[in-house]
């Protein structure tokens, strides 16, 4: 049987060899600072623009770690609302989805307000706005109870079971938070990138709601990760990265808490998964910038508001392909109306027909931009 973690004598006192995690540790903090003086060159406008789209990638993919996959347009539609940006026509929210983007906003643009029991629990509210978890009823806003049995993390089938880990039992978790809680507003001298590796893996080890708790760490490492750049604004997306290296997300975690209390190795990782993350900015950023240079481009040319919807929809990287039947749809318009303007921007040479065939004929933008 394993013992894990939350076990030990001596849990919670972490440690870690800060001479293994040095050289890590300063090459994400030069890149962090790099980051940010890359970012304030920008100006406000292109500055805002990539913190959106980091948002926007960071809900997804943290949601999609656990395997749920959300609607883009309606998290972009959500996002753009709170922050006070135009992307144009909008779609309707579902409560869930903009629970999701509540709780992301919350963590990153607050991150210097201490956080309470109080703030967890509307965060977890926001997540589950209907009590339930897909099918299933949840106990929402309050921490879990044993009443289903021990919590577990467990795959395979019936019968068949394999028990990754099982959490503190329920009567602990107040006194558990109370610590986990006193110790994430108190500085104790170890560097704020440090402890949000810390902080994800200490609360996923409570685990102290029934549903969520993974979302909800990721989010707490956001936080963290704000207050060590002083900024609201995020540049990068760790829950991309994570959703990238979901496997070894998971098994270190798994065998961090069958582990000891010397948590190096979990560091390292988390410090390389962050790195990899800055990574990811030049995607960000290529996004950003093209569509900048696209509409400088094409300053004097005139686009009807229908046009400018749909091609912002290109331009952020619209999945799949476009048709006069997906235009008709996303402008609201008739396909005789979508086709007209289709034709128009193709006459420009700013659509091309694509060669494929299928039966819809789909059609491409025809920019490209290089940082």
């Amino acid at each position: 049987m394993s013992v894990y973690i939350h076990e030990l004598t001596d849990w919670p006192h972490f440690y870690w060899s800060q001479e293994t995690l040095a050289q890590k540790l300063a090459a994400v903090r030069y890149r962090q600072g790099e980051l940010i003086g890359r970012m304030k060159a920008m100006g406000f406008s292109l500055r805002a623009e990539a913190v959106f789209q980091t948002l926007t990638l960071d809900v997804l993919k943290s949601s999609e770690i656990e395997g749920e996959i959300l609607d883009r347009e309606q998290v972009r539609s959500s996002i753009a609302r709170h922050l006070g940006m135009d992307i144009g026509a909008v779609a309707s929210v579902s409560r869930n989805i903009e629970g999701v983007v509540e709780m992301t906003l919350d963590a990153t643009q607050n991150y210097d307000k201490p956080l309470t029991k109080e703030r967890l629990f509307g965060w977890h509210a926001s997540l589950f706005p209907t009590g339930y978890s897909g099918i299933r009823k949840i106990r929402v806003a309050v921490w879990r109870d044993d009443s289903k049995g021990p919590m577990q993390v467990v795959s395979g089938q019936i019968g068949h079971e394999r028990v990754h880990f099982e959490a503190p039992s329920a009567d602990r978790i107040e006194r558990e938070m109370t610590i986990f809680l006193d110790w994430f507003n108190n500085d104790d001298g170890t560097d704020l990138v440090l402890r949000s590796g810390i902080a994800h893996l200490w609360f996923v080890t409570i685990h102290p709601f029934e549903d969520g708790n993974g979302r909800i760490a990721r989010a707490l490492a956001d936080l963290m990760l704000a207050r060590s750049e002083q900024s609201p604004q995020r540049f990068y997306s760790m829950s991309a990265q994570i959703r990238n290296e979901r496997d070894a997300y998971y098994g270190g975690l798994e065998e961090t808490q069958k582990g000891t209390l010397d948590i190096t190795a979990r560091l390292e990782w988390f410090l390389d998964c962050l790195n990899r993350a800055f990574d990811g900015v030049n995607n960000i950023l290529a996004i950003v910038l093209k569509k900048a240079r696209f509409w400088e481009s094409y300053s004097e040319t005139p686009f009807n508001d229908r046009q400018r919807l749909v091609l912002n929809k290109l331009l952020d990287g619209f999945e799949g392909k476009m048709t006069s039947s997906k235009w008709a749809k996303l402008a609201k318009c008739s396909q005789d109306t979508a086709l007209r303007d289709i034709l128009e921007l193709t006459e420009r040479g700013i659509l091309a027909k694509d060669s494929a065939g299928g039966r819809s004929t789909s059609y491409s933008l025809i920019f490209s931009y290089s940082i």
